[in-house]
């Protein structure tokens, strides 16, 4: 099933950027279904497809978490071009210590990668349990620590 849905998405992806949609060019298309079949080939081959690859399951959880952090993404922006344009905010960094409770490798670094696309933290290190992060406020470390995120990102990709 990974590698029907592999090659579905790639295809897919293929179909997209090569902007022929149309049966004048059948060669072409098929030509790129060739070509995105090798590739999975190759990949199922290489040993380089994992337990965790694409899960058709998590589009839809997927599709909760991606807006709220948009939302959280452009309110940290606020905030940190507020903080610019304001010299009488404080800015105050630290770092602090999160403990994530995410249990695959993936979506520990999700919820590293989510720390760090959000303005003013940014994910210094990772481990097992903790992710070391940055924090240009006071506020910042606090949202960080507060859990909303961790819950999120858990909820949306480990089910």
């Amino acid at each position: 099933m990974r590698y029907i849905f592999m090659s579905i998405v790639a295809f897919g992806t293929w179909l997209l950027w090569s902007g022929h949609y149309t049966l004048e060019h059948t060669l072409v298309l098929a030509i790129g279904i060739l070509s995105c079949a090798f590739v999975v080939y190759l990949a199922g081959r290489l040993s380089i497809v994992d337990e965790e690859g694409y899960s058709i399951h998590l589009i839809w959880s997927l599709a909760l978490y991606i807006p709220w952090l948009i939302w959280a993404i452009i309110k940290a922006n606020i905030d940190v071009a507020k903080r610019i344009l304001n010299p009488r905010l404080p800015i105050a960094p630290r770092i602090v210590r999160v403990t994530g409770t995410q249990k695959t490798d993936l979506c520990r670094v999700i919820f590293a990668n989510s720390i760090t696309l959000t303005p003013g933290t940014v994910s210094l290190d990772l481990d097992e349990e903790d992710i070391v992060v940055h924090a240009l406020t006071k506020e910042a470390a606090d949202d960080v620590q507060s859990g909303d995120m961790d819950r999120r990102v858990t909820t949306a990709l480990e089910q």
